[in-house]
Parts: structure tokens; C-alpha cells; sequence
């Protein structure tokens, strides 16, 4: 691992993605620090003292919830712009004409149609928690103060797609995942030292801590099994004469992933849960208050609509990201055939059929790896560690496929050197 990472540093346009990704994430964690005005922080700590909800979501927000800073809404109005707009282009023609035969044109358009989509999402969301806070005296400003608080904490938003964006294009990974990844891990130092205060102090079992402990250590064991996990399927490719030398007769495999969306459910599933209690409170009552107690991550109805939201989605993702048509007519172009089955429609079915298959059981492994340890953590009273499977989940995904696109940017620039140096010394090239 030190090799690799000495390597890295040794490549000047990979070292430059790194630093900038580095120096991205520092902006973001400074910005979690600066308050918004007119909140009263000492009635937000209370606030949060009394509200499960909130420990939830200023996990993912890396503490700015807690500050209630100038990122206090994070990128959870773009993710849900992101998944209107991906639902829309499916259900809508012109949309999804716009993305596939218009090339980056049309992809362009569709980026900026979800750049509008966070705007009113962030300004739903900016409106429904102030109001909010009013009604539990955090903030007791005017129109005018609460005007200030919306435009802040909207723009603090903005702010986060653009950093997001950003980082996906000059950095390395994908920039609204790190910015998730970077929040969730800022809260770890804490959490570690309110947990071994609990147990000095005797509020957290120490047994019961080892245990959860343990599970937690087999949970990111089994986020990388889901992660890594592939269905091979043998391809073999028919030999051709091509002038005087024949070709093909290879036999290779396609890999098909367990888990192609990656940690995109949960992160869905989690911004899309959010929503209810956001729009809750706009309204003050018992009826409002239902809403935000069934909409805990700790209540039966969340873990209920969590599952069903994280099998959705990896349906969904996995049908917006795999097409079985297109990798068939490919290998039927090159005189590839899966064995046993016929090229052409019987091999896009198979094909499908097999997708479907994994992508079942890979949503059910990631639903139950997302709900384990919040059962395990509730049943035992270790709530101030509130690192629960949807944390390690995103946590460790994000690790992975950072990790995979420096191992790929190093790979790329290794096999150029190699060509340069071909090239100079009159060899193929």
C-alpha cells in the first residue's frame, strides 16, 4: 500500500488529481465550521439531545447539521434532484432521445436540468428545517431573518453540487460520493471518544460494545465481499480468417457485478427517506409529529421503506447503467457466443435473466448489511457510536472505487510511459 501511494505521487498529473481532491475536501470540512447567523446553538445541541433524527443526519453531513453551518442541507438536494431526473428521463421520451442521440449535448442539458432540480429541492428543504427550528425555538428570527437563513444555507448547497462536480472532473473519484465519504469519516474520531465515555461512565455496556464491535468488523468484511463480488460468464469467439492470419478462438469470461450501483441505493434511499421529514416540518401537531418519529432511522416504517427504497434502486441504477442488448449485439459483432446459448435476442435474454438474478440478491445482501447494525446498536444501547451499516457501506463503497480509479489512472499512464519509450527507441510504434 505504501509503494502504491509513493508511486501515485510519482505520476505529476495523477499527484496534481490527488492534492486537488485533498485540497477540495479541505474547503468542505472549513465551511462545515462556519455557523449560519440567527441560529442558537445551545438550543440546537438540546434539540439534538432529544431528536434521534438529527444524530442521523448530521452523520452524513459531517457535523454541519449539528452547527447548523452554511453546509447544513449537504448534497441531499442534488441526490434528490439526481434521482427526479434520472426517473423522468425513463418515463419521459424527449428526455431520454435528449440523452442517448444527442450525444454530450444532451447530456449537458440534462446536467442542467437537475442544476435547477437542486435549487428547489434545496429551497424546499432550506424553508421546511427553519421552520422547523422555529417551532423548537432554535431560530426565532423575522421574515426578513429567516430570508437570510434560506438564502445561506440554498447557496451552501449550490456551493456543494459545484465542489461536487468539480472534484468528479480535476480530482479523482467521484466528487458527491467523497463529499459523503468525508463527513461520515469526520465524525468517527468523536464518536470513538463518546463511546469509550459511555462505557467508562457505565452508560454502554463494555460487552455488549465488544460484540458490536465485532459485528461491525464482519460488516465491512461483507462490504467488500458485496463490493468485489462478480457472476463470470464464459464467452468463447469463433475463429476468422482475416487476409492470412487467423483470429479469435479465445475463450474469456464477462463480468457481471453483484453489486453494479455500487453504494447509489443507500445513498438514494437515504435522501429520498429525508423528504418526508423535511416536508413535515413546514406543519406543527401530532399529525407532523407521527411523520418525523415513523420517518427515525430506528423505526420500524424507516427500515421498512429503507428496504424496499435500496432494492428499487439497485434495479433501477443497474437498468440505467447495463444494457444486455448492447454487450450481445457487441459480442455477436465479434463472433463471441456464451456457451450453450445463441447469439442474438436468446443471448440479450440470458443475459437479463442472469442481471436480474444477481441484482436481487445483491439489493437483499446490502438491505440487511444496512440494517444489521442499527438493530444491533439499538438493542444494546450504542447509540453515541452511531456508525451503523448504511455509514460503512457508503464508507467502505467509496474507499473501493477511489482506490480502483487511482489503481486505473496508474495503469494508464504506466502502459503511455511504455509506449513513449517504444517510440523513441525505433521499436513498434
Amino acid at each position: 500500500m505504501i509503494d502504491g501511494f509513493r508511486d501515485a505521487f510519482r505520476l505529476p498529473d495523477l499527484k496534481r488529481r490527488i492534492l486537488f481532491t485533498i485540497g477540495a475536501l479541505f474547503l468542505y470540512r472549513l465551511g462545515a465550521h462556519i455557523p449560519t447567523p440567527g441560529i442558537d446553538a445551545a438550543r440546537m445541541a438540546e434539540l439534538f439531545s432529544r431528536t434521534d433524527i438529527l444524530g442521523f443526519l448530521d452523520l452524513f453531513a459531517g457535523g454541519s447539521l449539528r452547527r447548523f453551518s452554511i453546509f447544513a442541507l449537504g448534497v441531499a438536494p442534488y441526490i434528490n434532484s439526481s434521482i427526479v431526473m434520472q426517473l423522468l428521463v425513463v418515463i419521459i421520451p424527449a428526455l431520454e432521445k435528449m440523452q442517448k442521440h444527442e450525444g454530450e449535448d444532451g447530456r449537458k442539458k440534462i446536467i442542467q436540468f437537475t442544476r435547477y432540480g437542486t435549487i428547489f429541492f434545496a429551497l424546499i428543504q432550506a424553508v421546511g428545517m427553519t421552520m422547523w427550528l422555529r417551532n423548537y425555538g432554535v431560530f426565532t428570527g423575522g421574515g426578513f431573518d429567516m430570508l437570510i437563513v434560506v438564502t445561506t444555507v440554498t447557496t451552501g448547497a449550490l456551493v456543494l453540487m459545484w465542489l461536487g462536480e468539480v472534484m468528479s472532473d480535476h480530482g479523482i473519484g467521484n466528487g458527491v460520493s467523497l463529499l459523503i465519504y468525508a463527513g461520515i469519516v469526520s465524525r468517527v474520531p468523536s464518536a470513538i471518544f463518546e463511546t469509550i465515555r459511555d462505557t467508562g461512565s457505565g452508560v454502554t455496556n463494555p460487552v455488549a460494545l465488544v460484540v458490536v464491535l465485532v459485528i461491525m468488523v464482519a460488516v465491512v468484511a461483507a462490504c467488500v465481499v458485496l463490493q468485489e463480488g462478480q457472476r463470470r460468464l464464459p464467452v468463447q469467439y469463433a475463429k476468422r480468417m482475416v487476409g492470412n492470419k487467423m483470429y479469435g478462438g479465445q475463450s474469456t469470461f464477462i463480468p457481471l457485478k453483484v453489486n453494479t450501483s455500487g453504494v447509489i441505493p443507500i445513498i438514494f434511499a437515504s435522501s429520498v427517506l429525508l423528504f418526508p421529514y423535511t416536508i413535515a416540518g413546514f406543519f406543527s401537531g401530532r399529525a407532523a409529529e407521527a411523520i418525523r418519529s415513523a420517518f427515525s432511522p430506528t423505526h420500524i416504517v424507516y427500515m421498512l421503506f429503507q428496504v424496499l427504497l435500496i432494492v428499487f434502486f439497485s434495479y433501477f441504477y443497474t437498468a440505467v447503467v447495463f444494457n444486455p442488448a448492447d454487450l450481445s449485439n457487441n459480442m455477436k459483432k465479434y463472433g463471441g457466443f456464451i456457451l450453450g446459448i445463441r447469439p442474438g435476442k436468446p443471448t440479450t435474454d440470458y443475459i437479463e435473466r442472469v442481471m436480474n438474478r444477481i441484482t436481487l440478491g445483491g439489493a437483499v445482501f446490502l438491505a440487511v448489511i444496512a440494517l444489521i447494525p442499527t438493530l444491533i446498536s439499538t438493542i444494546v444501547r450504542t447509540s453515541s457510536f452511531y456508525f451503523g451499516g448504511t455509514a460503512v457501506l457508503i464508507v467502505v463503497g467509496v474507499a473501493l472505487d477511489t482506490v480502483h480509479q487511482v489503481e486505473g489512472q496508474m495503469l494508464m499512464r504506466h502502459y503511455e510511459g511504455i509506449l513513449k519509450r517504444r517510440n523513441k527507441s525505433g521499436g513498434l510504434l
